[in-house]
């Protein structure tokens, strides 16, 4: 209740997104949790946390669900945006910490883990073939999108809660 968004007008105007999953989180059925966070001009203007529909086999697979749940996000917010006369300039960056996901929307040949996963999460690739969307590298320890994913320590919450543009209002 005591905090709000804070929006910073000189920050970086342009959509950026964060994308991750835990993987196996559920202790009953061994689904994941999906998490991304999209930012404009410094904190989060759209977010989301759920629980994968199938058992991912992998960190990979998991990972790679969950970015194509984000893709679909940034391109809704792209087509908003441009609806709105303040298109993107370029390709929305989503960042990922899982290196084996971001290289299975880079190379599509054939991936011997990928090859069950369902072909609607490969619109990601598409996606990222048209210039929609581009991924880029982020450490786990700088992934935002942890805290939509799995519990964390208090610290770690706080931290991860300021880096999404959250900040406490003046009474």
């Amino acid at each position: 209740m005591n905090y709000g968004l804070c929006y910073k007008l000189p920050e970086l105007k342009q959509c950026i997104g964060f994308s991750d999953a835990d993987w196996a989180g559920d202790p009953g059925d061994r689904k994941s949790t999906s998490g991304y966070i999209f930012q404009i001009s410094g904190a989060s203007v759209s977010w989301r946390s759920k629980k994968q529909t199938c058992v991912a086999l992998s960190t990979a697979e998991a990972e790679y669900i969950a970015l194509a749940s984000a893709a679909q996000e940034a391109a809704w917010i792209r087509q908003l945006t441009t609806d709105m006369r303040s298109g993107p300039t370029g390709a929305t960056v989503i960042f990922e910490d899982n290196q084996s996901a971001i290289s299975m929307v880079k190379n599509p040949q054939y991936h011997g883990r990928a090859k069950h996963i369902d072909i609607k999460y490969h619109l990601i690739r598409d996606l990222f073939g048209s210039e929609v969307i581009e991924l880029e590298y982020c450490r786990s320890v700088d992934m935002i999108a942890d805290m939509l994913t799995k519990g964390l320590p208090r610290e770690r919450f706080t931290e991860l809660r300021a880096l999404c543009g959250m900040t406490e209002l003046d009474n």
